[in-house]
């Protein structure tokens, strides 16, 4: 898990400044993902939900996809990258009904310079 992690947040490690997570065993490795990322890394308490902000929020909206009958190692890159897409280009209302690509990657935001700077290096 911490590699995923690790893989999914390091281009855009320069934003990420804390990660906080529930305590399940998936995060054993905090420590490494932390240093990779030169974050913060907080665990909210237990039955706690409101400590891990929009979190419960992003799980419901994946197990509309997933549900829980669905073992997570039978995703396929694939269809992640597609739940993925579709869950960045999908309004919220916490966010005036913009999706979470327009706020991040809005031509306000410094990410996209970056963002812009890791494709042409892949190209």
């Amino acid at each position: 898990m911490a590699a995923q992690v690790i893989d999914r947040l390091q281009p855009l490690a320069a934003w990420v400044l804390t990660v906080t997570s529930d305590n399940g065993t998936e995060f054993a490795s905090h420590r490494r993902i932390a240093r990779r990322l030169q974050a913060a890394f907080y665990f909210a308490r237990p039955y706690a939900a409101w400590q891990r902000g929009s979190h419960e929020n992003a799980n419901g909206l994946i197990r509309q996809y997933f549900p829980k009958s669905r073992r997570f190692d039978t995703i396929t890159e694939t269809e992640l990258r597609r739940v993925e897409e579709q869950l960045n280009n999908r309004p919220r209302r916490c966010l005036g009904w913009r999706t979470p690509n327009e706020v991040f990657f809005g031509p306000d935001a410094p990410v996209v310079d970056i963002w812009r700077q890791q494709l042409e290096r892949l190209l």
